[in-house]
Parts: structure tokens; C-alpha cells; sequence
């Protein structure tokens, strides 16, 4: 049976899949957090995520062997600082506001775009760009703005690496599978944490309890708590990422990049039923205003390729 050209109403719910998974698993960083180090995580996320990608591989015909390796490396090594960036957010900030800063990457697309590669970007783009920066301030609030708090700034330098990263899949990586570019993504994961893990046991630092030492802590011996919530992560990033791969295989790319801002308000429902956090209305103000950018940025690329 042949498969219909376009199935938004299945790409949708496939994408709502997706962000009910992330936003579930992130909100469980603050547990890992407590238990280990930021590095520790990325390398134990990334050897379980790749031992199921191993396995899944010659059950579902996948091909992990990149065209272009300096490509690919490169690609995964931008990715890779982003994550690490998001996730280290994620042990001081709620999930949402960590979400809604990654999810200013169209808006940094198009000022990447036009400052490197010289694409030219109308009118209501720039609108665009001017209504998610207001977003962006109105999320993360006057303490980011004073100069108090550097974890505020860390969600959109996240947003930023992020979307170099989609630059480079579209620009470096076109012919490259959607699995090889999710195992590269999961090695240069792996390396970033051994190489933290190395430092850090050379060179150890006074480290704080809890949450507030994720950054700095450096091996530890693994509880039982964070082998099986980090296990939830590796298999929950696969589940989504694959989710949102099918996604993009099916319906037209412009209307699964709006969808895929159903993460915001599912990272906040998390929030609320597991821990009882709730954000303030400049808050929510704010991630609206980020929606309403990438959703102009999406339809315009829409209405663009149309023409």
C-alpha cells in the first residue's frame, strides 16, 4: 500500500508523541543531576543510546555509515556543545524556560543564514526575529538582563549552537541518513563527557551537593537512580528524535518545524503535574511571543518554496 504524500494528521500526532517524551524525560535531568556529573551523563546517555541503535540497526535496515565523515564529525561536534549547553541548564532552570531558549533556533537561523551565507531575509522574517528576541527577554526576565544570573543566558546560547547545527544538516550533511546523523550526534556526546570525566578526575575541583554541583562533578560511582533515569533518556531521545524524523519524512518540513513548539507547552505540563512549578504570566507571555516567531519564520519559508 502506497503511503500518502501528506499526513499532517498523523505527522501531528507522532510530534505530540515526541514532546510528551522530551518533556517528560528533561524534566528527570534534576534527578541525574543530584546523583552524578553533567559529563558522566553524557557519556553514560550516549553508550546506552548507541548499544540500542546497535541493536536496532540490522532489525530495521539502518545505515550508520556517514557519505561524508568530516561533514558528519562536524555537524555532531556543534550539536554536541549545544546539548551539552541545554542540559546543563536544565540542572538550574525549569524545563520550559530551557526549551523555549533551544526553540530560538529559527530565529538565529535566519541571522546565521544571512550574515555566512548571504540568503536574503524579507520584512516579515526580520518582524519575525524582532518579535522572538522580545520573547526571549520577556522568558528569561530582568535577572538574566541585570548580568545576575549567566544559567539565564545558557538556554539561547543553546538556541544559537542549535541552529548552526541545522544550518550545517542542510548545508554539509543532504545526503546523509537521518540515523547516521543521530549516532553521530550520540559520539560526539560520549567524547565531550569522557573527555569532562578525564579533566575532572585529573584535575578535581571543590564540587557542591546536589543539583548545583552538576557541572563540576566529576566520576562517581553510579546509583541505581541515575543508571535507570539515564537509561530513560537514552531510550526516550531515541523514541522522540525518531518520532520527529518520521515526521519531517511525511508532511511538508514547514508545518512540522510549527508543530514541534508543542514541546514548550508540554515541557510546562510536566513541570506542573511532577514538581508543581508554574511560570509567571511574562513567562508564559514570552515562550508565546518565540511560538509566534517560529511559526511566522515557518509559514513564510512555506509560502517562499510555494512561489
Amino acid at each position: 500500500m502506497t503511503m500518502p504524500k501528506d499526513r499532517t494528521l498523523f505527522a501531528t500526532g507522532l510530534i505530540i508523541v515526541y514532546a510528551m517524551v522530551i518533556g517528560f524525560t528533561d524534566n528527570y535531568v534534576r534527578v541525574i543531576a543530584d546523583q552524578a556529573g553533567l559529563w558522566q551523563f553524557h557519556l553514560t546517555r550516549s553508550l546506552m543510546a548507541m548499544t540500542l541503535l546497535a541493536l536496532a540497526a540490522p532489525m530495521f535496515g539502518l545505515r550508520l555509515r556517514p557519505v561524508n565523515l568530516r561533514a558528519v564529525v562536524a555537524r555532531s561536534g556543534i550539536h554536541g556543545v549545544a546539548m551539552v549547553v541545554y542540559f546543563g541548564a536544565l540542572a538550574f532552570l525549569p524545563v520550559a524556560i530551557v526549551a523555549a531558549g533551544l526553540f530560538t533556533a529559527p530565529i538565529f537561523v535566519l541571522l546565521i543564514s544571512r550574515l555566512a551565507y548571504g540568503h536574503a531575509i524579507g520584512a516579515v522574517r526580520v518582524l519575525a526575529v524582532a518579535i522572538g528576541f522580545l520573547g526571549v527577554i520577556l522568558v528569561l526576565g530582568p535577572e538574566a538582563l541585570s548580568g545576575a544570573s549567566i544559567a539565564a543566558i545558557l538556554p539561547v546560547a543553546a538556541g544559537a549552537l542549535y541552529a548552526l547545527g541545522n544550518i550545517a544538516t542542510r548545508e554539509w550533511c543532504p545526503k546523509e541518513s537521518a540515523e547516521t546523523l543521530v549516532a553521530g550526534f550520540f559520539v560526539a556526546l560520549g567524547l565531550f563527557g569522557a573527555i569532562g570525566m578525564a579533566a575532572l578526575a585529573l584535575w578535581p575541583v571543590e564540587v557542591a551537593p546536589g543539583p548545583d554541583g552538576f557541572l563540576q562533578r566529576g566520576p562517581v560511582w553510579p546509583s541505581t537512580t541515575f543508571l535507570f533515569w539515564t537509561f530513560i533518556q537514552a531510550a526516550g531521545s531515541l523514541l522522540g528524535v525518531g518520532m520527529m524524523i518520521r515526521a519531517y519524512q511525511i508532511v511538508d518540513a514547514a508545518r512540522v518545524s510549527v508543530l514541534e513548539y508543542i514541546i514548550l507547552p508540554a515541557s510546562a505540563l510536566w513541570s506542573w503535574m511532577l514538581w508543581g512549578e508554574t511560570l509567571d504570566s511574562l513567562a508564559i507571555l514570552g515562550m508565546g511571543l518565540i511560538v509566534a516567531a517560529g511559526m511566522i519564520i515557518a509559514l513564510r519559508s512555506r509560502a517562499t518554496a510555494a512561489a
